[in-house]
Order: structure tokens, then sequence, then C-alpha cells
């Protein structure tokens, strides 16, 4: 029973921690405290050694010998390798999940539209982060594909640490969604998958816009 419970903490600190990067509690290349966090989960450090090791497996955190343990910092090179992918995937999502939508789902949809719409009129980066990810999660989740479910939960938690600017880019964003809402509503697999696509493309392109900055930067150094 005691290893029962064991691998159950060790679980349930390794979700409260995936929660706590989900909702970018720690910034890319920040430094994660572990001695902090077991007091702030009541916990002993040692199952969230555990998590942290996991999350090492996952490509999200990494130990450096006598400094610590440290958020990965994505390059914009593999955002774009993450976003191209992500199309695909959702794209096949939002076809699957036009074919399974219904109006409780898509009530919420909604709602989470009506608190998206607050947070790109206030610029609020981390509110509309949050409401994105949930958004799309009910995506995946309507597709009703647990493989794909999985291949795209994976994905997200990739991208987590990628620091970038999207600012500029929300208004767009947010008018793709409410697109998305509607494809779904009127229960047409090509148009969502479209939307999605070109969704996920708008980020792309925001991506090869700061890549090309960040060279220019570096001729000019």
């Amino acid at each position: 029973m005691a290893k029962i419970s064991k691998r159950v903490l060790s679980s349930k600190v390794y979700e409260a921690l995936k929660e706590m990067i989900a909702q970018h509690r720690f910034r890319p290349g920040a430094r994660v405290n572990v001695e902090r966090l077991s007091k702030e989960l009541d916990v002993s450090r040692t199952p969230v050694w555990e998590a942290g090791t996991r999350f090492e497996v996952e490509g999200l955190l990494k130990y450096i010998p006598y400094r610590g343990v440290f958020m990965v910092e994505t390059t914009l090179q593999r955002a774009l390798e993450l976003y191209q992918v992500r199309e695909a995937l959702e794209g096949l999502a939002g076809r699957l999940a036009a074919q399974n939508a219904n109006e409780k789902s898509l009530e919420k949809m909604a709602r989470n539209l009506d608190g998206q719409v607050r947070t790109v009129n206030e610029g609020d980066l981390l509110g509309y982060s949050m409401s994105d990810f949930e958004f799309h999660s009910m995506i995946h989740k309507l597709s009703q594909n647990s493989v794909l479910q999985e291949m795209l939960e994976s994905l997200k938690a990739k991208m987590q640490p990628i620091n970038m600017d999207v600012k500029a880019i929300l208004p767009r964003l947010y008018h793709d969604h409410r697109e998305i809402v509607e494809a779904l509503r009127s229960r047409d697999p090509d148009a969502t998958e479209k939307i999605l696509r070109r969704h996920n493309h708008v980020v792309q392109t925001q991506i090869k816009k700061e890549m090309e900055r960040f060279d220019q930067e570096r001729i000019l150094e």
C-alpha cells in the first residue's frame, strides 16, 4: 500500500507541475526552485525531483549540475517545426470534431471566447494563453480520437517554453477562433480543418518574422 501511495503522490505532483507549466508559471530559461515548490505543494523534495525527471525526458526541463533545474527555452526554429506538425494534427482534429460537435460543447467554447475577447482587448498574454490552451483542448477532446489527443497533448507540452511575442497577432487568432466555432456549429469538416490549418500558419508566419528580425539584429551587432 505504501508503494501505491508513493506512486499516487508522485503522479499528483507531476500533474500539479504540468498545470503550472501550462499556465506559464515558469519563464523560458528560468530556474525552477525545487525547495520552494515542495513547500508550496506540501510534499518532500523527492516527488518534485521525480516529476522533474519526467519533464526532463519530455524535453521541458533540464538539470544543470551544481546550478539546478531550469525550464528549457525552445529556439524559434524548433518552434516553427512544432507548429508545422501541429498544423497537420489539428487539421485532422478539427475535421473529426466537426463530426462530433454538440450544443453543450459549442456553448462551452462560446463562453471561452467571451473571456478571450477581454484578454485580447487588454493585451493580457498570460490570460489569453490560458484560455487559448483550454479552447484548443476542447477541440482535441471533440475529435474523440485518443491517439490523436495524446499526440497533440505531447506537442502542446513541448510548446510551453516558446518565448515569442504574439501580441500583434492576438486579434487575428481570436477572429480565427470565432470562425472555428461557427464551422463546428455548421458541422462542416472541410471548413473546420481549413481554418485550423490557417490558424496555425498565422503563428508560423509570425515565428518566421521573429527569426528574420533576430538575424538582422545579429548582422547589425
